[in-house]
């Protein structure tokens, strides 16, 4: 299999033959298979601000599952994942053309989804920043006053938000909130397998140049009720990565994600409502090499 992290065309959409669409998501659709499988294919839609965005990013979704794939082996000891699979010969219906499937799609086990994203915070940046500036508080945590925006926190928090649906805003909800919705024990066993999991990606990523702001994880349980960490992982979509030798504390540092695109769409005064608008050229091409660049770093 080719390792090559770009693609020369982009996938949108996928229309199979014979297999039964579960779920399209933002960025993801699922496919059910016999045996409690699943076919789960990253296409290269972008969403800014929980809007999918009309221009995809050429080759995207096959960083998003080689990066997601190289984040599932580094920590399954940690906490087990969905994946079954990452090669499709033999498992799909012979009419289907695997070619524009390949890199880009794996196999995995069926999950009861947890209704929350798991977010770990390392720094003050985006919606924290934003939240800490008018209360003084993240998802719950009070801060010291005088933080500036992108400063190293005292200790990682975890701060869960609602699963929105696509066109959807998430919004940040307290521990006791979680505790509601999912459970005290559940709601522990969330808080700390996120924050395992982030203190070993950010030391993974430190070694590489790369500093992880912040991300999110999407869990499920399997048939036996045990917690898998499922859909993507520690990617450009789901984390802010910055380049460790350009970060400054005080102002919004460079990245390898997608707050490239958020920052332009802020800069054209987008009201971050449905339907988003177009992206230029330049923006494309400056997303993808910044995606491809974060692939390249942290699988080294």
């Amino acid at each position: 299999m080719s390792t090559s992290p770009v693609a020369s065309s982009s996938a949108s959409t996928f229309d199979l033959p014979g297999l039964s669409l579960q779920h399209r998501g933002k960025v993801r659709d699922v496919y059910r298979l016999p045996g409690e499988r699943l076919l789960m294919i990253a296409s290269d839609r972008l969403s800014a601000f929980d809007v999918v965005l009309p221009d995809p990013i050429p080759g995207k979704g096959r960083i998003l599952t080689q990066l997601s794939n190289h984040w599932f082996g580094l920590t399954e000891d940690l906490c087990p994942n969905h994946l079954l699979a990452t090669e499709l010969e033999g498992e799909l219906p012979d009419d289907i053309d695997l070619e524009p499937l390949r890199e880009r799609s794996v196999i995995v086990r069926a999950l009861r989804p947890v209704p929350t994203e798991a977010i770990a915070r390392g720094y003050l940046a985006g919606s924290a920043w934003k939240d800490y500036q008018r209360t003084g508080q993240v998802g719950g945590h009070r801060l010291r006053p005088g933080l500036r925006e992108a400063e190293l926190l005292p200790e990682p928090i975890f701060t869960p938000s609602t699963k929105a649906a696509v066109g959807e805003h998430d919004q940040t909800m307290s521990f006791d909130e979680l505790v509601r919705l999912v459970g005290g024990d559940l709601a522990e066993q969330l808080r700390s397998v996120t924050l395992d999991l982030y203190a070993y990606a950010r030391r993974h990523a430190a070694e590489r140049g790369i500093l992880i702001a912040d991300t999110k994880f999407e869990f499920g349980l399997d048939r036996d009720g045990s917690l898998r960490v499922m859909d993507e992982m520690l990617t450009p979509d789901s984390s802010r990565f910055w380049p460790a030798d350009e970060y400054l504390p005080g102002r919004s540092p460079p990245s390898f994600d997608k707050q490239y695109v958020r920052d332009h769409l802020l800069r054209i005064g987008w009201d971050q409502q449905p339907p988003g608008p177009r992206l230029p050229e330049e923006v494309i091409a400056g997303t993808q090499a910044r995606y491809a660049e974060a692939l390249r770093r942290l699988r080294s």
